[in-house]
């Protein structure tokens, strides 16, 4: 074999070393990625931990003060009872009127709220121009800031009037002052909620609708509104949880008359103003009426339990239907 220059500068040369081995520098810095990645995942891990642990120890603080409550109190005379009167001792402690109450403002609120908040986020999600949609939509989330004890003020002393003018033997203090009052309260949050939903609807459906001869009202109602139907269930249920648990406004404006009434026109109490208004009294710790704050906050943690696993369960059915 003859041997050439460039083959003899080869063979002494040896094999070419790789070009791509990593040096020292780049596996400290991968190194220090993946220190830096596994450490934020520990901390969101730890933060959804915390989330349940708070949970968990808001549920165990209701049971330990609910179950000596309950351990007097008959669970069938509890429920089915129609007269709250803690005191004398022992009282009666039958929460029908409770529920009945906080049921007539959480209903009242939603028939005012839900189709105001849709039709309006409608409007600015498919008809409004951006000028008029960028002064409307901040306006509408305004009314989110208000504190709720300003709400109370104004349905005992502008709402309940204009109730008078029409009923006149409307109490001071009425279920539908209250109603009103806390739909006003729950608009803003059904409209963007709702806004949001429609606004994510592809736009391509609407052009394939209008393509095909729909109308704007058309497409807007058969085309679009099905489309974001779970996100705009969500919107109702997470606006009537939010009127389920309304405390100052729904005191101030719907009264502290623990009575078992459908009359929108009387004073009724719910659930939380129940709450409040025995907690800011002079009440002894261990006290039944003490006691019987956690039991109605159990149930009332119930009933707002129940409603996020039935808006759970409505989304979860209406992605399958128009997904």
């Amino acid at each position: 074999m003859t041997v050439t220059p460039q083959t003899e500068k080869a063979v002494v040369a040896g094999p070419e070393e790789p070009r791509n081995r990593p040096t020292q520098k780049h596996v400290s810095l991968h190194l220090q990625r993946r220190i830096r990645e596994g450490g934020i995942k520990l901390f969101c891990a730890m933060c959804a931990v915390l989330s349940i642990f708070v949970t968990f120890a808001i549920v165990y603080t209701l049971l330990t003060q609910a179950l000596p409550f309950f351990a007097k109190v008959n669970l069938k005379d509890f429920f089915t009872g129609t007269e709250w009167q803690p005191t004398p001792e022992p009282g009666h402690y039958g929460i029908l009127p409770l529920i009945n109450g906080t049921l007539m403002i959480t209903v009242g609120a939603g028939i005012f709220a839900v189709p105001l908040g849709l039709l309006s986020a409608i409007y600015l999600s498919e008809y409004a121009k951006p000028k008029v949609k960028a002064i409307l939509k901040p306006a509408l989330e305004l009314l989110a800031g208000i504190p709720t004890v300003v709400y109370g003020y104004f349905g005992l002393f502008f709402v309940t009037p204009l109730i008078k003018q029409v009923l006149p033997e409307t109490q001071a203090a009425n279920a539908l002052a209250g109603a009103i009052v806390v739909g006003v309260m729950i608009l803003p949050l059904v409209s963007s909620l709702c806004e949001d939903a429609i606004s994510s609807v592809p736009r391509a459906l609407r052009e394939g609708a209008q393509g095909l001869g729909a109308t704007k009202a058309e497409t807007t109602m058969k085309i679009v509104v099905p489309a974001a139907l779970s996100g705009i269930v969500a919107s109702f249920i997470l606006a009537l949880s939010r009127a389920l648990g309304e405390t100052m406004a729904v005191t101030l404006a719907a009264g502290s008359n623990p009575i078992l009434t459908f009359n929108p026109t009387k004073g009724i109490e719910t659930m939380t103003a129940y709450m409040v208004n025995t907690s800011k009294g002079d009440i002894e710790t261990g006290s039944m009426k003490y006691l019987s704050i956690f039991a109605v906050g159990l149930i009332l943690f119930l009933l707002t339990f129940s409603m996020n696993l039935f808006a759970r369960r409505m989304v979860a059915k209406f992605k399958l239907n128009y997904q």
